[in-house]
């Protein structure tokens, strides 16, 4: 019943966190449990040093969009591999794969690539109801690659690694790009869509090489900071806010000190927004839990489910079905405490679950009726939902191969985390 208020509450149109919070207030005082238990439980679910690095990430992606790396990004991108056929559409995939490196954001991979690579696509002959689809998945492997606020969440609730759960994301953040980039280049040749005139010169390439190696080293530094246990994942947040601030100010000099009030702003209020989710999915994970349902539903599963194969199937239909109207914080909240009993009861991988989750939860973003990529893509391109949907569901289908790749072979997952992580 608790879950059926809950949904109800969603499609009502209460904002995700209250539709939390009152769903829980209500069964508290059914229950007769005393109402400092909310209280309690908000505070407990913010109450982890783990957590201090989502407002430093966001901070850190905030100075290096404004600092001027997405340029750079996007130019080394061309030159790599703009003169194929549907270059420029390749170019936007490995350019927002370079930026998920950098802020781990969806939205931000997808405003920042579309508004530079949009225009210029447009231009050549692309189609726009071509180029929407194609920038909006290519920003889902934003909270893939590392470093990744899902990720981080999740890691804190099922309380796993998350230095595992972000070596975990390269193998299947890099197969989501190319597995997308094999798919534009064949309908660039079917199309005639154009890239470059002619192959970059090895040298054209060291130069914008050179120009962006600020930008593309920073994950190196996050990354291998974490797998050498130099600093921890929290504190890795830390580092790479420090690094954007000293590049974007004495560097490439793009960013200005008159900047910082509007960039922390930003990030004080995405922050906040994310801390109350997390707040009230803590409430709503101990009323669910005093009530079992995480038991419930999983002794139901074990019951009913005879494999691994077909549990994984129904949870990834699950999940595909939720991430098209919860945001992927929410649902990586919600669906967490409930599917992690039944996760191990059959006996899978925490780590390998966690991606499983991030992968189908960030298709989501791209799928309506939420999709706020697609409105994101879609407002740069001025393109609306529905001319979107021709070219976008076929993109769909080719990541949705890749999750299914994911989930029955756990070693695109697990083989980096248990090689280099103890």
């Amino acid at each position: 019943m608790i879950i059926v208020l809950l949904f109800a509450a969603f499609l009502l149109g209460i904002p995700i966190a209250f539709a939390l919070g009152i769903v829980s207030l209500g069964q508290i005082v059914a229950d007769g449990y005393p109402l400092l238990v909310v209280a309690q439980r908000l505070f407990t679910g913010v109450d982890s040093i783990a957590l201090t690095a989502i407002p430093l990430f966001i901070l850190s992606g905030g100075l290096m969009l404004k600092g001027g790396m997405s340029d750079r990004l996007v130019n080394f991108a061309d030159l790599l591999i703009g003169h194929h056929p549907s270059g420029l559409a390749m170019v936007s995939i490995l350019a927002c794969m370079f930026f998920a490196a950098i802020t781990g954001s969806a939205i931000a991979a997808t405003a920042a690539i579309g508004g530079i690579m949009a225009p210029i696509m447009i231009e050549k002959g692309y189609d726009k109801e071509f180029c929407a689809p194609l920038l909006a998945t290519g920003g889902s492997i934003g909270p893939i690659i590392p470093p990744s606020i899902p990720l981080l969440i999740y890691g804190v609730m099922a309380n796993v690694s998350v230095a595992k759960l972000f070596i975990g994301g390269f193998i299947p953040g890099i197969l989501m790009g190319i597995a997308l980039m094999i798919y534009y280049y064949f309908v660039g040749k079917k199309r005639n869509y154009i890239g470059r005139e002619k192959k970059a010169s090895i040298s054209e390439i060291l130069v914008a090489g050179k120009d962006a190696i600020l930008a593309l080293i920073m994950p190196i530094i996050i990354i291998g900071g974490i797998m050498s246990g130099f600093f921890s994942p929290t504190e890795s947040a830390t580092v790479a806010t420090f690094y954007a601030l000293i590049i974007g100010l004495f560097v490439y000099k793009e960013l200005k000190l008159s900047d910082l009030p509007a960039i922390l702003l930003d990030a004080a209020k995405s922050t906040g927004q994310v801390l109350l989710v997390v707040g009230a999915a803590s409430l709503f994970t101990w009323v669910i839990t005093v009530n079992n349902i995480p038991q419930t539903v999983g002794a139901f599963l074990a019951d009913n489910v005879g494999s691994k194969f077909m549990l994984l199937l129904i949870i990834n239909i699950i999940l595909l079905i939720a991430g098209t109207f919860i945001d992927t914080t929410s649902a990586v909240v919600i669906f967490t405490p409930l599917f992690l009993p039944i996760i191990q009861m059959f006996g899978i991988d925490l780590i390998h679950f966690g991606l499983i989750m991030a992968v189908n939860l960030t298709i989501g973003m791209c799928t309506p009726p939420l999709g706020v990529c697609l409105f994101v893509a879609g407002s740069i391109t001025k393109v609306s939902l529905k001319e979107q949907m021709k070219d976008l569901i076929p993109m769909l289908i080719v990541l949705i191969l890749v999750l299914l790749i994911i989930t029955y072979i756990p070693s695109t997952v697990t083989i980096l985390p248990n090689k280099f992580v103890k």
